[in-house]
């Protein structure tokens, strides 16, 4: 069973910014597809951003431009850079790792971590 554990979230004022941190062990590679999804009260968890194993990157057009997702050569460290936050961004923030899937859809995605939880007050 792979674990998935993300950690960097906090209270922050609009306009400020947070690093938000993601690892996946314990499955029979380290090599994992890595993406960032958010869940505010009341509303379906959205997609944020991905990293796949070959390194391409995509982000929701609500985040673009102010959030960078990164990470290492194996894809079993992630990181999310979110700069100029605003209220609206206020979600727990989940990591999600698979194998196979890069995709924006949370359906896809076999492994995910508890969440940490983004507070950006305006």
């Amino acid at each position: 069973q792979v674990q998935v554990v993300e950690s960097g979230g906090g209270l922050v004022q609009a306009g400020g910014s947070l690093r938000l941190s993601c690892a996946a062990s314990g499955g029979t590679t380290s090599n994992y597809n890595m993406a960032w999804f958010r869940q505010a009260p009341g509303k379906e968890r959205e997609f944020v951003a991905v990293i796949s194993l070959s390194g391409r990157t995509d982000y929701a057009d609500s985040v673009k431009g102010r959030f960078t997702i990164s990470g290492d050569n194996a894809k079993s460290t992630v990181y999310l850079q979110m700069n100029s936050l605003k209220p609206e961004d206020t979600a727990v923030y989940y990591c999600a790792a698979d194998r196979v899937s890069s995709s924006s859809s949370s359906l896809l995605y076999d492994y995910w971590g508890q969440g940490t939880q983004v507070t950006v007050s305006s």
